[in-house]
């Protein structure tokens, strides 16, 4: 079995006792490299400031090798701060307006790529599997290749992919989609994605779909698909259902005092459609009087991206509209929003998700969004909560047993928070049922399991016009 080198923007380092960092998606990853051996190498995110940065810092961790660099503070500053996060994430997430691009940062985005790839390079085996995640590293693999590594290389997005109209706009748009031609299997999150993917290349007369996943473009043939992450589900269920008896958990329970709970959790972002989301549930209460003082809504946004101009603003903005809310609706006794600005640990966060009615996640564009399936699987299968989910993240294409609503219709998100709070208990465990049992089925070690097993699929088990691809 050939190792695996995994590469992404930033990497869980492991804790000092060698346990996997938390979350599904790191616990997958290291599964898969301690199986096979191999590395994981990304940015430290420490700054060598103007200096070029030192040496790669190594760390050795039963058959993984952590691999870090430094970047200088100009590195940081276009790459990450400037291409990424002002130009790629916005318009992945649809958002053109908010979309600033600058040659100068696009300059630095391939440059820091270039590094990346010059510093992996040495480590690389012949026989060796990489597997690039993300919309930071997506010219990675093309740097790979002009150095003349001919290894199998895949890329996962985690992020939604933009129709044509929209990733047209980005100037550089025709060097990114060159870039993802380069690895020989890019994943996306759901079909909807992909679709999007095969649409570009056919609208712009750059690539042909050759069916059963394969694609023609830039003078290579690679494949893609949808590979929907999951959750380590079982695992997490568990963790919930010991999360009740967590102390803080209990606090809350008493604090509530026998009100339903609705719970939100995502990062500070624009995507996330928070601001929506607290004019839906102040709708909910003036038109439904009757639950005023009978539900709290608890929202958890820890800050991100704080250097970023757009999120101070947005952080502000929130604040200023749950303080609105509660000081009109609220009474002495009663605060009808929660709003915790700073991160929370997972213990908690997993007997919050038990305690909560309703799991209210509503994003305006999402590439999966596993807060959704964490809510799922932290329930009590006895009385089992209800998910409300944007019909635009893509957890919304597996888990049809969701109240779906569209977060821009802020009236029929009211409507939904009253159906769910009113829904009958034989109602949510057939919901909660359907959605768990996927979930149980589909969870994070298939899908890195499946996604591996296409990336390094044999040529003689592969169609037959895969045999053509390229080095």
């Amino acid at each position: 079995m050939s190792r695996l080198i995994v590469v992404s923007n930033r990497v869980p380092m492991p804790a000092k006792d060698g346990s996997a960092a938390a979350g599904g998606l790191a616990v997958a990853l290291q599964a898969a490299l301690q199986e096979r051996g191999g590395i994981w190498m990304g940015w430290s995110g420490d700054s060598s400031g103007d200096r070029e940065p030192g040496p790669l810092s190594q760390l050795q961790k039963g058959n993984i090798t952590y691999a870090l660099t430094d970047l200088t503070d100009t590195d940081v500053e276009e790459y990450y701060r400037g291409f990424a996060n002002r130009v790629l994430w916005p318009i992945c997430h649809y958002r053109l307006d908010l979309a600033e691009y600058g040659r100068k940062e696009m300059a630095g985005y391939f440059r820091v790529n270039r590094f990346l790839a010059h510093r992996l390079a040495p480590m690389i085996e012949a026989d060796d599997t990489i597997w690039v995640h993300d919309y930071h590293l997506i010219p990675l693999a093309a740097e790979l290749r002009q150095m003349g590594l001919k290894n199998r290389i895949g890329f996962f997005l985690h992020i939604p992919w933009p129709p044509a109209d929209i990733l047209v706009t980005m100037p550089v748009h025709e060097e990114i989609m060159r870039g993802l031609s380069h690895y020989d299997l890019v994943g996306f999150q759901t079909d909807y994605d992909l679709q999007n993917f095969a649409g570009y290349l056919r609208r712009e007369g750059i690539g042909d779909d050759l069916g059963n996943g394969l694609f023609d473009s830039h003078g290579r043939i690679f494949k893609a698909g949808a590979y929907p992450i999951g959750i380590e589900t079982a695992g997490f269920a568990e963790f919930a259902e010991r999360a009740a008896n967590n102390i803080m958990v209990q606090k809350t329970r008493r604090s509530i005092e026998g009100r339903d709970m609705i719970i939100g959790v995502d990062r500070l972002d624009y995507s996330k459609g928070i601001i929506q989301r607290l004019e839906a549930f102040e709708r909910f209460l003036t038109s439904n009087p009757g639950y005023q003082n009978k539900v709290t809504y608890l929202q958890v946004t820890p800050k991100s991206r704080s250097e970023v101009p757009e999120y101070e603003h947005m952080q502000k903005m929130v604040a200023e509209q749950a303080g609105r809310v509660n000081g009109a609706i609220g009474t002495v006794d009663w605060v009808p929003i929660r709003y915790v600005n700073r991160s929370i640990s997972r213990n908690v966060l997993a007997g919050l998700y038990r305690l909560a009615t309703i799991g209210l996640v509503t994003p305006l564009r999402d590439g999966m969004n596993l807060v959704a399936k964490e809510y799922v699987a932290a329930q009590d299968p006895d009385r089992p909560g209800v998910l409300l989910l944007s019909r635009f993240a893509g957890a919304a294409r597996e888990l049809k047993g969701a109240l779906l609503v569209n977060p821009y219709d802020v009236e029929g998100t009211a409507n939904a928070l009253a159906r769910g709070l009113a829904m009958s208990l034989e109602e949510r465990r057939d919901r909660w049922s359907m959605m768990m049992e996927h979930l149980l089925t589909h969870d994070v070690s298939l899908w890195c399991e499946n996604f591996l097993r296409d990336l390094v699929l044999p040529p003689e088990l592969r169609p037959e016009r895969d045999s053509r691809i390229a080095s």
